[in-house]
């Protein structure tokens, strides 16, 4: 860990992630919060979650850019639009124009940046760090990203109750400008990809006119990304995942009617931050289960988070129910960790970035879908039995785990590579990139 904390970019990236994190949670906590508040009603609120969610699936078409762009550059231009964004709320108050769609609109636009700013992180980690500090890294990161979530999520719902929703966006503000003089001053090594820039002496007349369009190159980019992962065990983990965050999707747009049931704002924050906090610990203790085969983790991981879910809704009381959250989110935060270490230590480094913006919007699909069936669902039923999905989506994925034979069998994340994971060689990354560029291989 000292050695981590000894090379200033990645501290400077890490040190970004919890600022940016916690302008994400207070927008996300505050928006729901004001959209529950004007209209008392969950549809809304479902609505809200499916617009906010709406974004994630967006991941994979931006994939290329991150590979492409300088990542200090991105993450930059994405702070500064979110610190003027978040300001619009506040203003909108002061000057009596505030509604449900002006946050509404708001939400997605703001999220839509976010989707540009975790596959960039994710991106970056592996080129400041060894191999070997992965799964430490990737815990830090998930340590603070949970950290952040538990103790802003908290600080959320008192400050609704102190000064009021609005003024969050004013804080948030604060937040976003921190992380820009951060990662203004970020260092990250280029890869192959991102060195080609719009000034590089490539020979147009070296290629066709359809190869030299940007448009061309970015599709070309987008099919790299996938033929990389064709048919590779990578789109088996992530069929469990989309089932996992449909039910996230639904459970997360009714929890401001799920906290008003049991202590209003200040549940909301509570059970927001136990959300965090149980992550949290699951991310701190990554590293005491990264040499346990990863299949048979996530099997037992996902029981133990639907037995306490389950009890979380059972027993009656804000802080039983606060605590057995708490435990439910235990399991998830550690096998978080574990499986963005594997994509990023089995992937080559050209590609990670579309990877991961493949693996984060496929897997997040159906959420805006969840998010809407959830506020609809939740007005008829009740908000706890849409809650109570979370913990059926756990039981699904443990059995979905258990039946796939290549699932059950995952080794521990050092042992994971290309071959493990059925994914496309360097070589072939190469090829492909060759064949854009238009510029024979050696030999050919």
């Amino acid at each position: 860990m000292g050695s981590l904390y000894r090379n200033r970019s990645f501290l400077r990236l890490f040190l970004g992630r919890i600022a940016t994190n916690a302008g994400d949670s207070l927008y996300a906590v505050a928006a729901m919060w004001i959209v529950y508040d004007l209209t008392g009603s969950s549809f809304y609120t479902g609505l809200a979650g499916a617009l906010l969610f709406s974004t994630q699936p967006l991941q994979v078409f931006l994939g290329p850019f991150v590979d492409r762009w300088s990542l200090r550059r991105v993450l930059v231009i994405t702070q500064s639009i979110q610190l003027v964004g978040v300001l619009v709320v506040p203003l909108a108050a002061m000057t009596g124009h505030l509604s449900v769609w002006v946050v509404l609109v708001l939400m997605p636009l703001l999220e839509l940046l976010n989707q540009f700013v975790y596959p960039a992180q994710h991106a970056a980690l592996p080129q400041l760090v060894e191999k070997s500090q992965l799964v430490r890294a990737n815990s830090l990161f998930s340590f603070a990203y949970r950290g952040v979530d538990m103790a802003f999520n908290t600080a959320a719902g008192v400050l609704i109750t102190l000064i009021g929703a609005v003024s969050l966006y004013v804080v948030d503000a604060v937040t976003f400008a921190i992380a820009l003089v951060l990662f203004a001053g970020l260092s990250v090594p280029n890869t192959s990809a991102n060195t080609e820039t719009p000034d590089s002496e490539t020979n147009a007349d070296d290629m066709s006119p359809e190869e030299s369009t940007l448009w061309a190159r970015y599709i070309t980019d987008l099919k790299t990304g996938y033929s990389y992962i064709q048919g590779s065990l990578i789109l088996w983990i992530l069929l469990g995942a989309i089932v996992a965050n449909f039910a996230y999707g639904m459970a997360m747009a009714v929890l401001p009617a799920f906290a008003d049931t049991i202590g209003g704002p200040t549940a909301y924050g509570l059970l927001g931050a136990a959300m965090g906090a149980g992550s949290l610990l699951g991310a701190a203790s990554a590293s005491l289960v990264e040499d346990y085969p990863f299949g048979r983790l996530i099997i037992v991981s996902n029981i133990v988070s639907a037995g306490c879910l389950f009890g979380a809704l059972a027993v009656s009381g804000l802080w039983p129910t606060v605590a057995l959250f708490f435990l439910s989110f235990v399991p998830g935060g550690a096998t978080g960790v574990m499986n963005s270490s594997m994509f990023q230590s089995a992937v080559d480094d050209d590609v990670l970035g579309r990877v991961m913006s493949v693996r984060n919007s496929t897997s997040t699909l159906l959420m805006p879908l969840g998010s809407l069936l959830g506020g609809i669902i939740a007005a008829d039923f009740g908000s706890t039995v849409v809650v109570a999905s979370l913990g059926v989506a756990s039981v699904f994925s443990a059995g979905y785990y258990l039946v796939v034979p290549n699932l059950r069998s995952l080794p521990t994340v050092t042992e994971a590579d290309q071959t493990t994971l059925g994914l496309g060689s360097s070589s072939s990354v190469s090829r492909i990139a060759t064949e854009r560029d238009g510029t024979p291989e050696p030999g050919e």
